[in-house]
């Protein structure tokens, strides 16, 4: 499982996720920040710090949420 950042994240780009991952798995793209789903360990760092709560572990995805989930996952396999 990983993390996915949803949209109250593309207004506000704080970005205290990005130094609190140990494994960088979070870049910024053009419009919020993503999380790449092959690398995340699940380790919660990011959705403790994030300021607008932003960050959901996979599994509680609803599904209009989903979307983020596959943004993320396009995001990294253009990379």
């Amino acid at each position: 499982m990983a993390f996915v950042i949803l949209d109250p994240c593309g207004p506000e780009k704080s970005a205290e996720c990005v130094s609190v991952c140990p494994v960088d798995c979070i870049e910024e793209g053009k419009d919020q920040f993503y999380i790449d789903p092959d690398i995340c360990i699940d380790c919660g760092a990011c959705k403790a710090v994030c300021p607008v709560d932003a960050i959901e572990e996979e599994y509680d995805l609803t599904p209009d949420q989903e979307k983020f989930l596959e943004k993320a996952e396009a995001f990294f396999a253009n990379k």
